[in-house]
């Protein structure tokens, strides 16, 4: 009886310890992550990232850009909402080189005419909504705590209203910090 007792009590630590392991490999492999472009803000723009984990090699995630400057960059834009799928090649879960294609749903500003000194002089034409497909690279990397650094690169094109605007193409690029809960 004493002999049963403890084979049965042996087997049943055996089990409880073994479950108490395998949660612990998945505190790292939480599904939401959170992401702020650090780069952007000097540009005077704004860009917050949602993504969200499906399994170890792919995600789907959406991010917001807007403008708030339009002094200290280059840019037309005036905001930009860009869903995206992400493919990743790493061994870690979820992190890594990877490679997305993407969509945006954007506001530019209409066609320009500037001096010969390059002074913006005119709106030519209304602000423009059009929708872009691009693709896009890179690599990101993930702490067991849940803190994120990435960087990232893409390249798409306007759709449907590029003759209206200065540009037909869309890029993003990016250094991103951020937190997987």
């Amino acid at each position: 009886m004493k002999i049963t007792f403890l084979t049965t009590l042996l087997l049943f630590s055996f089990f409880t310890v073994k479950a108490q392991n395998d949660n612990s490999i998945n505190l790292y492999e939480k599904k939401n992550e959170i992401k702020l472009n650090v780069l952007l803000p000097l540009t005077g723009a704004f860009e917050v990232t949602y993504e969200r984990i499906l399994n170890k090699k792919s995600s789907l995630g959406i991010s917001f850009l807007t403008v708030f400057d339009n002094e200290k960059g280059d840019e037309d834009t005036n905001y930009l909402i860009s869903p995206y799928y992400r493919r990743y090649f790493g061994e870690k879960y979820a992190s890594g080189f990877f490679i997305e294609g993407f969509g945006t749903l954007s506001s530019i500003d209409g066609k320009q005419i500037a001096d010969i000194d390059g002074n913006l002089t005119l709106n030519e034409k209304p602000d423009v909504i059009d929708m872009s497909l691009g693709i896009g690279l890179g690599s990101k990397w993930i702490t067991k705590s849940g803190f994120i650094f990435e960087v990232n690169a893409g390249w798409g094109k306007q759709l449907f209203n590029a003759d209206k605007t200065d540009h037909d193409q869309i890029a993003r690029f990016g250094i991103h910090l951020g937190y997987r809960f």
